[in-house]
């Protein structure tokens, strides 16, 4: 009864339009992470394009939450928006965590798996971009985003493949004549596996806000 009266009732729709830029902003982080993981001269540039993309992910995200405690009537459950935008803002966050780790360690050069991992998240952030503007017509596109979800499932599971044999790569090449080079590079692919959970994190929110509301 309350949901089909909270159906008549005008909404706050700023929060589409918020959830689509702070999607534009993972693509753009995702797209950067990837061309530093093919190394070389652009590492440094790519990091601090990455830290300027979690810069602007965080005012956006503080504009979601100030609108949700204005606004009187918001599109579906306030603790739902929340989570949402906090899980988008998450992924960026873990990228900018690989960027530390990056910096940290003056790495300039990535493993294959690594390179291969970089590309996973770009299609990880891409089917985010492609399922938050579904969002603003949920019950209609509901099929649609969950075979996004699903979609980003497999991702996912790809990108643990990938981690377990970058790191057993780098025990067999690094593990006894350059143990230092193991753990950095084993850091590196924790991270990354990091960043493409948090977008199965953003999936699984979405998941959930299709269920609730349709």
């Amino acid at each position: 009864m309350m949901g089909w009266f909270r159906r008549l009732l005008p909404r706050e729709d700023k929060f589409f339009d918020l959830f689509r830029a702070h999607s534009e902003v993972l693509v753009a982080g995702a797209e950067a992470l990837d061309r530093l993981l093919a190394g070389g001269p652009a590492v440094a540039e790519e990091c601090r394009r990455i830290v300027a993309l979690e810069n602007k992910a965080d005012a956006i995200t503080g504009e979601v939450l100030a609108a949700v405690r204005r606004s009187f009537i918001t599109p579906f459950d306030r603790g739902d928006i929340k989570d949402l935008i906090q899980s988008m803002d998450d992924a960026i966050d873990t990228m900018h965590r690989t960027v530390k780790t990056v910096m940290l360690y003056e790495q300039t050069e990535f493993h294959p798996r690594m390179r291969e991992m970089g590309g996973l998240v770009v299609q990880a952030a891409n089917l985010v971009a492609q399922s938050v503007p579904l969002l603003e017509k949920v019950s209609a596109n509901a099929v649609r985003l969950n075979a996004l979800a699903e979609e980003l499932t497999r991702v996912e599971g790809r990108s643990d493949e990938l981690h377990d044999l970058g790191v057993k790569e780098l025990f067999r090449t690094h593990g006894k004549s350059d143990p230092m080079a193991y753990i950095i590079g084993r850091e590196i692919y924790a991270d990354l596996e990091k960043v493409v959970d948090r977008f199965e994190d953003v999936a699984n929110e979405i998941s959930g806000i299709v269920i609730e509301n349709v």
